[in-house]
């Protein structure tokens, strides 16, 4: 025993120890207090809720003197209104009045004379029940008495005095008279582990966990070292409503594929018809406006195909991705420049990448003329700009730019876009676990950024 204080005494003597006993120290007070701020807060919450319950029920008698002063002065006397009674010698009363109370009241009537609320002794309000003249009852010992309060008006010129008997609200207990840690339950904490072990497990291939780094149809595991019955039975659940709504986008992306393929033949013969007609300008225009119908019913499609991807993830280098896209877009006449890498790795689903990136370059060559990308790091994020020098888009506009078929400007358009340029590239960055947002950049143009997760 010795030994153990002097090894004790030695502790706290030494930097350690001290730093110990000061955050114990602190711990110890900062408890307290938050329990004496608790205990204030619980005791001022029930003063309200009693305080309430007087005026509800002293405004309740003023109201039915104010529309029948005879009739409810007979009843109060007569004990026919349950909860007030009418007192006959209010002098002899030894009364407080209650300056919140009668101010509160006050507040609440329009009455010409102030009525004023008092604490009573309880043997007004015991006298007027035989009841409650009796010590004890059943189960309670000793019989807990009423709220008594003495409200006193002037009502056609007479002055009244009502005792309001309320029954009495317990008080709340205190909070030193429990625990403030709870005790487990044996058992209880390798149970919570074990949930926490299973959500953990469970979730680390599903699509809310991994920002869709993983393919959406992964299961979680309901396997018996998976935690808690009821966790594996929500785990289940989850799987089941997984499957269920990656058959309804596979069967709707069928569907969409079907009717393109089906319309295909239709539309050729249509194409080999207007070839026939004689009027070349007529034929001009019919022939563009069926290659615009193609070319719609084709971006639909990607569009339905946009979020059902079953690509594998990979690492690929950034900046040659970039690069490679503004070269193939520069063979083509376009004035594409990559003008700043970041020589970052990221892993995602290339294909998925290179569409989204080529849908905003597209749109930015369509409505600006031109596109300056990229890239930097910030705070563990990789960010990806494809800027134009175009006319921009009206502020108003910019939240609606990603719905599909709406052109947030048409002044922006030549008038041969489907609208859904945006929308695909959103849904590719979605599916990578980016983020797409647009602004019109301070020296012209609009901006367009991608934001992808850690590199």
């Amino acid at each position: 025993m010795r030994r153990l204080i002097a090894r004790l005494v030695r502790f706290l003597g030494s930097l350690t120890g001290r730093i110990a006993l000061i955050l114990a120290v602190g711990i110890l007070i900062a408890s307290v207090g938050a329990l004496l701020i608790a205990e204030q807060g619980r005791r001022g919450e029930f003063m309200r809720i009693r305080d309430e319950r007087v005026i509800a029920s002293a405004l309740d008698v003023l109201d039915r003197l104010h529309r029948n002063p005879a009739a409810t002065i007979a009843n109060l006397r007569d004990g026919r209104l349950v909860g007030a009674h009418f007192v006959e010698r209010q002098d002899a009363v030894p009364v407080v009045e209650d300056a919140l109370l009668t101010s509160m009241l006050a507040s609440r009537t329009d009455m010409p004379a102030r009525p004023s609320i008092a604490r009573a002794p309880t043997t007004i309000c015991q006298a007027s029940d035989p009841i409650r003249e009796r010590p004890r009852a059943a189960g309670i010992e000793p019989m807990m008495l009423p709220d008594c309060w003495l409200m006193t008006a002037r009502v056609d010129g007479r002055s009244l005095a009502v005792a309001i008997d309320l029954p009495q609200l317990p008080a709340p207990p205190r909070l030193d008279h429990r625990p403030a840690i709870p005790v487990p339950r044996p058992g209880s904490g390798a149970r919570a582990l074990a949930d926490r072990r299973a959500a953990r497990d469970g979730t680390a291939t599903s699509p809310v966990r991994s920002r869709g780094r993983v393919r959406p149809i992964d299961r979680c595991r309901t396997g018996a070292g998976n935690g808690s019955p009821d966790v594996r039975a929500a785990l289940a659940t989850f799987n089941l409503m997984q499957e269920r709504v990656r058959a309804g986008l596979i069967e709707r992306t069928r569907i969409l594929a079907a009717i393109s393929h089906d319309l295909q033949t239709p539309l050729t013969r249509l194409r080999l018809r207007l070839e026939q007609v004689e009027d070349e300008a007529l034929r001009d225009r019919l022939v563009a406006d069926l290659s615009a119908t193609l070319a719609m019913m084709k971006r639909g499609l990607d569009l339905a195909r946009s979020g059902d991807s079953a690509e594998d993830w990979s690492t690929v280098d950034l900046d040659s991705v970039l690069s490679s896209l503004a070269d193939n877009a520069a063979e083509f006449g376009h004035a594409v420049r990559f003008t700043q890498g970041c020589g970052a790795l990221v892993r995602v689903r290339p294909d998925a990448l290179t569409r989204c990136l080529s849908n905003l370059i597209d749109n930015a060559i369509k409505h600006g003329g031109d596109a300056d990308i990229a890239s930097r790091r910030t705070r563990g994020t990789v960010i990806i700009t494809v800027r134009d020098h175009g006319p921009g888009i009206p502020a108003a506009m910019l939240a609606q730019a990603f719905d599909p078929f709406v052109r947030a400007d048409t002044s922006r358009s030549s008038g041969d876009g489907t609208g859904i340029g945006l929308t695909i590239a959103r849904a590719q960055a979605t599916a990578i676990g980016g983020h797409i947002s647009l602004a019109n950049h301070p020296g012209g143009g609009l901006e367009a950024t991608l934001t992808l997760g850690k590199a």
